[in-house]
């Protein structure tokens, strides 16, 4: 893919079926510089499986604005909602403030939503720091129902589709423990 950057790339990614043919791409141009940015006890393969489920299922990966909504970026976060609270939440704040600095985005609800569409590393550190909001420890790697658990805890969907979670949740995790990073 030479000579494009790393947007490109995951726009080349992805396919009109709605999900990304690559997910390594998303880990390593989103995903990976995001936890980067964070201190390293965020960073776990526990993480790792349940950023890039909730984004399969929020957006595939394809969507970075909600098709009927107000949600942005491909974790799909609302002004008021996840943004606000990440950047209001006792264990989140400081480390949100962090991030909007790096990435030179102001650290208010308009701020940080504004950009969410287009910085898909912003995004990914705001829904690592949502799921560490969460008082209960990262569901085990394989442990889909727990992770189904924490995605609604967390996330808070209006219009939630159980019925896709645990295809999405596989292709997850088996993209993180590198047995097949690509979706068919």
């Amino acid at each position: 893919m030479g000579g494009r950057g790393p947007r490109e790339d995951l726009g080349r990614a992805a396919w009109g079926g709605g999900v990304i043919v690559d997910l390594k791409t998303v880990m390593d141009t989103a995903i990976a510089p995001a936890l980067g940015l964070l201190p390293a006890n965020r960073d776990t393969r526990e993480a790792r499986v349940m950023l890039l489920a909730i984004g399969l299922q929020e957006s595939r990966f394809l969507h970075r604005r909600q098709i009927k909504g107000p949600a942005v970026g491909f974790w799909q976060f609302e002004r008021g909602g996840g943004v606000r609270g990440v950047l209001a939440h006792p264990s989140s704040w400081a480390d949100a403030r962090a991030v909007c600095a790096i990435r030179d985005v102001e650290p208010t609800s308009t701020g940080v939503y504004n950009s969410l569409a287009h910085d898909d590393i912003l995004a990914a550190a705001f829904a690592r720091l949502l799921l560490w909001t969460d008082p209960q420890r990262l569901p085990s790697l394989g442990d889909a129902d727990g992770a189904w658990s924490l995605y609604l805890r967390t996330w808070r969907p209006g219009k939630p589709h159980p019925e896709t979670w645990p295809a999405l949740y596989a292709q997850a995790l088996a993209a993180v423990e590198d047995r097949n990073a690509n979706v068919v």
